[in-house]
Formats: structure tokens, C-alpha cells, sequence
């Protein structure tokens, strides 16, 4: 069996520059931040016992992928048993490997972008078949697990079946609901705190979410946002997604005014069955965006559904 697929690298011409190198420190900084230090402690205790398979839910896309990582290296840092040990270390060899995604004994299989294929599973199982090649854990790491393909998922299953000696599997996805249940239920699930709603980024989008509120009351005024030219970015429709994503849970859970905002009063008057429907929404939306779906067209789509289960019957 072909072994897991790595990703590619152009063919280099004689004068070509070699890629600079991903400094440690700097790579696992989203997973450093302040906030998440709840984080990080629950993982270092976790780090003497690892659970087979880690699910990392909440923040954001490039935080659950470094985070995934982070306990990579946690798990297979040189400075893992000293007595101070508090995280990777980001000095040693095997933390510089494992931020440049070189090191042996860490699969990383990337579903941001595309769907992970049974083809990437298969190969993983065949390695998993053989001893790690260093002393630390062998890690296999599914960023944005959610892009599963069913056979890929059902293979992956299998793997966990089996379970392999000195192997650990980590998974990330915006929620755990996006996964199947027999996953989740297999795995340690962690949810990372969600970003900080302070600063300009936040101010830029309340007229957004303002917007998307009138529309699921009203069905107007949202297109007119979306329909001018380059400004739906990739980014900006992210955030707008996990806003809405925010403002729902914090609706499912009848406390509307800790989001502050008029969308999650308005999901507060929804029912519970639509509320779920809203769910799901959600995740159609964000699996839209990481299948790189037109950004405007995904959130147009986003606020007609809502608007649509909004006039639905209670």
C-alpha cells in the first residue's frame, strides 16, 4: 500500500531559493495566546496519559490546525521529561520538524482546502502497521476532519479499532457535530475559546451582522452588501459565519444578551427544531467556504435560508 501522501514540492531549478524555514515559536503562536491557556494547561496534564484520539472544537481554522500540531510536538518535544516542562520547547530539533511538517512520526493530512480521500487513509494504516522511527508518539493529525469523505471516515474508524502502540490521532472541526457521532465518540473533545470580540476586526463586522439580522426579519437590505465588487473576502465571510455561529449557541442556550447582538435575539424567538435547522445551515455554509465556494454566494445562501426558516411555522 502507497504510504500517507505528503504535500508536494514544485521541482526546484538550479537558482531557486530554498523555502524559508518555519521558526517554532512563531508558527505555534496562535496557540500561545493568553486566551487559551486553559488550553494548553488541560493538554499538558493530558500529555502523561494521551487519549487515542484528541478533538479539538471552537476558535478558528488556524488555530484548531496549530493547536493540532502544538500537541504533536507536545507529545514529542526532546525536553518532554524535564522535571519543568510546562510545553514544546520550541528550541529542539523535533519541534523545528514538526512546525515545517518534516518530522516521521507526524501524518498531517490537510482537509481546509479539500476533502480527504479513503486513498490518504489506507496509506496511513499501512505505516500504522510499523514501529515509530523516534522515541516520542507518532501522531496522525486531521485538520478540518469534517472534510471526510464517508469511506475515508468509515477507514479511519477502522484504524481506531485497532488501535496501534505509542499512536495518537487528532482531529479538528469547527464543532464536534460536524463529525460522525461513532468518531466523537471515540475521541477526547476539547473546545478552544472562541476569538476575541474586541478591536477593529469586531467593529467591521457589526454592521454585517446588523444587516444579516434585518434580512432574516425582513428580506431586504443584505444583497446590496454582498453584490459590490471584491468586498466579500474569504476572511471577511468567515468571521461573519462564526459570528452567526455564536450568536445561535448563545440563542440555543436562551441567553441571547451575552452575544449582544440582534441577530442572536432574533434566533432567540425560533423554535427548537428551527434553531437545528439553523445548525445545520451553518455547517453547510462553512463547508461551502472550505471547499472555496464564492464567498458572496455562500453568505447570499446563508441569508435566504435563514430568512426562509424564519417565516417557517414554529
Amino acid at each position: 500500500m502507497a504510504a500517507p501522501k505528503k504535500r508536494a514540492s514544485a521541482p526546484k531549478a538550479a537558482e531557486a531559493e530554498p523555502l524559508p524555514r518555519r521558526e517554532p515559536a512563531g508558527f505555534f503562536g496562535p496557540a500561545l495566546a493568553e486566551r487559551h491557556g486553559r488550553c494548553r494547561q488541560t493538554l499538558l496534564r493530558l500529555a502523561a496519559d494521551p487519549p487515542q484520539v484528541l478533538l479539538l472544537e471552537g476558535g478558528t481554522v488556524e488555530e484548531r490546525t496549530v493547536f493540532a500540531l502544538w500537541w504533536a510536538a507536545l507529545l514529542n518535544c526532546e525536553k518532554r521529561r524535564d522535571s519543568a516542562f510546562a510545553g514544546p520547547c520550541c528550541q529542539c530539533s523535533s519541534c523545528s520538524l514538526v512546525a515545517n511538517q518534516e518530522k516521521l512520526d507526524v501524518f498531517f493530512f490537510d482537509g481546509r482546502e479539500a476533502g480527504i480521500g479513503i486513498d490518504d487513509v489506507r496509506g496511513l494504516r499501512a505505516v500504522l502497521a510499523e514501529a515509530p522511527r523516534g522515541d516520542g508518539l507518532r501522531v496522525a493529525v486531521f485538520a478540518e476532519a469534517q472534510s471526510l469523505g464517508i469511506e475515508a471516515a468509515n477507514a479511519l474508524l477502522k484504524s481506531l479499532e485497532e488501535p496501534q502502540p505509542a499512536t495518537c490521532f487528532a482531529l479538528s472541526a469547527p464543532q464536534r457535530e460536524r463529525l460522525l457521532p461513532t468518531l466523537v465518540s471515540r475521541s477526547w473533545a476539547l473546545t478552544l475559546a472562541w476569538p476575541e470580540t474586541r478591536g477593529p476586526m469586531a467593529r467591521d463586522i457589526i454592521p454585517w451582522m446588523s444587516a444579516l439580522a434585518d434580512f432574516c426579519i425582513t428580506g431586504k437590505g443584505w444583497m446590496e452588501r454582498t453584490e459590490k465588487r471584491d468586498t466579500v473576502t474569504p476572511a471577511l465571510a468567515d468571521r461573519i459565519l462564526l459570528e452567526a455561529r455564536k450568536a445561535l449557541c448563545a440563542a440555543m442556550l436562551g441567553d441571547p444578551e451575552s452575544h449582544g447582538s440582534r441577530l442572536a435575539s432574533h434566533l432567540a424567538t425560533l423554535s427548537g427544531q428551527n434553531l437545528r435547522r439553523c445548525d445545520e445551515v451553518l455547517g453547510n455554509a462553512q463547508d461551502a467556504l472550505v471547499y472555496a465556494v464564492n464567498s458572496a454566494l455562500v453568505l447570499d445562501w446563508l441569508a435566504t435560508r435563514f430568512f426562509l426558516v424564519s417565516r417557517a411555522k414554529r
